[in-house]
C-alpha cells in the first residue's frame, strides 16, 4: 500500500468531462473546485484488492481516504467502487449493482431538498445488500435498491451487511458522520452523512 494506491485530488478538465450533465448536473449549486477525486483499494468477499475511485467534497476527503484505508488495513469487504457517471448518474442503478458512491447532485426522493449526496456530503457502501427501507403514508414499504429488498431483514445472515458497531460504521462515526441505519423513522444501512448541523456550519443556505 503506497501513496500511488491511495490519494486525492482536484477533479481535472478530463474527469470533469464525465461528470458533466451526469453526477454534475446543470443546476449543480457545488463548485467544481470544492469536489476531489478519491482513489483507493479495498477487498471484496473474496479478499480480492480492487481499485476504487470517487468523488467528494473537499471538507471530507481526507477523512474519507483515511477510512478506506484503515477498512483495506482490516480487509472489510466492499464489492465496488465505480465513478456513478459509468451509472449516467442514475443512483436506482448504482445501488443495484452493489456499487459504492459519494456525490451525486440530487434531490431527496419524494422531496425537493437536495440530498447530501448532492452536497457530496454522504458515502454509500454495499447499497445492494444495505438497503434504505422506509413505510409510506399508504402503509406500503419503499426500499431502494429494489432488489435489495432480500435483505431487509437484519436479523440475517448475507455478504456485505453492515451492522451496528462493526469497523465500517466506527470508523465513519468517529469521523464525525451519522450512520443511517441508527435512523428511527426509516433506515438506510448502507447510508453515512455528516450531521445538518455540521453541515450548516459550511453552507449556511442548506
Amino acid at each position: 500500500m503506497t501513496d500511488k494506491d491511495f490519494y486525492i485530488e482536484e477533479i481535472s478538465p478530463e474527469l470533469f468531462a464525465r461528470m458533466e450533465g451526469k453526477s454534475f448536473a446543470k443546476h449543480c449549486i457545488v463548485p467544481v473546485a470544492e469536489l476531489r477525486y478519491l482513489h483507493f483499494l479495498h477487498k471484496n468477499l473474496k479478499g480480492e484488492t480492487l481499485e476504487g475511485e470517487m468523488v467528494c467534497n473537499f471538507h471530507i476527503a481526507e477523512r474519507v481516504l483515511d477510512i478506506f484505508k484503515k477498512l483495506y488495513e482490516c480487509s472489510y469487504p466492499m464489492e465496488k467502487f465505480r465513478l456513478i457517471d459509468e451509472y449516467d448518474a442514475d443512483d436506482d442503478k448504482s445501488m443495484a449493482d452493489n456499487n459504492g458512491s459519494c456525490f451525486n447532485f440530487r434531490l431527496v426522493a419524494h422531496t425537493n431538498r437536495i440530498s447530501k449526496h448532492g452536497l457530496g456530503l454522504a458515502v454509500d457502501i454495499n447499497p445492494r445488500y444495505n438497503p434504505y427501507i422506509k413505510t409510506l403514508e399508504d402503509g406500503s414499504i419503499y426500499i431502494v435498491p429494489e432488489n435489495g429488498k432480500q435483505y431487509c431483514d437484519r436479523d440475517k445472515e448475507y455478504p456485505y451487511k453492515i451492522v451496528k458497531d462493526d469497523i465500517c460504521v466506527r470508523l465513519f462515526e468517529e469521523n464525525g458522520f451519522e450512520w443511517g441505519g441508527d435512523w428511527d423513522e426509516e433506515k438506510d444501512y448502507q447510508h453515512f452523512e455528516i450531521p445538518r448541523e455540521q453541515i450548516e456550519k459550511w453552507y449556511p443556505d442548506y
